[in-house]
């Protein structure tokens, strides 16, 4: 049985309806979807973001993930296979991954955006491409650590370098703005968004991200891509 038909399995398993589940979906998402998408996820036609196939999990009272859609018992994905060594390791890419903002809990208390050296508050520098006004990436080792003095905003999480000139005439090339992780944003608000695997510093429209260059068309946001809220921009 395919990853689609478990799903409709589950489902009718719980006597729900297609409305119905989107409906309990869209109670704890930022987007909207609606039963023609949770159709489309049953048929395979598309997956369901990370976030979303959680919550369908949840709904389904799915507890072992690798039992219900692999059938792979639940020490397939417990340490339980690995050696000491292994498991090392394991911890290791989690604190690379938590450093991370794409991959890390707002406000995580696991090495993250910040922290304290010699009684001075430390964040991280993102140093990002000149391509970024089409869109980049923030990896984990591409970052220096900065001292943060009074002027600079003491609710920042992190800061970046923008690359290009997308956000011209407020924000030019080269420019270090900070960034307050969170994963709400109002409509209009300039912030760092994540969209089918490029990050964007852009303002947020109705179901669109903007550039404030006029030369830069807006860039959908379309029912089955995968878009995240990472930050707002401050100042």
């Amino acid at each position: 049985m395919n990853y689609g038909a478990i799903l409709a399995k589950l489902r009718k398993e719980k006597g729900l309806t297609q409305p119905e589940v989107a409906e309990y979906i869209n109670k704890y998402s930022e987007k909207s979807y609606s039963n023609k998408t949770v159709s489309h996820w049953e048929k395979g036609v598309v997956a369901p973001p990370v976030e979303q196939f959680l919550l369908l999990c949840e709904l389904y009272s799915i507890t072992d993930i690798q039992a219900a859609f692999r059938n792979k018992s639940t020490e397939y994905s417990t340490f339980s296979r690995l050696n000491e060594l292994g498991k090392q390791k394991v911890e290791e890419f989690i604190e690379v991954l938590s450093g991370n903002p794409i991959y890390s809990e707002p406000n995580s208390e696991i090495k993250n955006y910040h922290h304290k050296k010699g009684g001075t508050r430390m964040i991280r520098l993102y140093d990002l491409p000149a391509s970024a006004g089409h869109g980049f990436h923030l990896d984990s080792d591409n970052y220096e650590e900065i001292e943060l003095d009074d002027a600079m905003p003491s609710v920042a999480d992190y800061a970046i370098h923008i690359g290009g000139d997308s956000m011209l005439p407020r924000f030019v090339n080269g420019q270090m703005v900070f960034i307050k992780e969170q994963r709400t944003l109002d409509t209009g608000e300039i912030g760092i968004f994540a969209l089918n695997g490029e990050s964007f510093i852009k303002k947020l429209g109705r179901g669109e991200l903007l550039s404030l260059n006029p030369k830069y068309k807006p860039i959908p946001i379309n029912e089955f891509d995968s878009f995240y809220i990472l930050g707002k921009v401050l100042g």
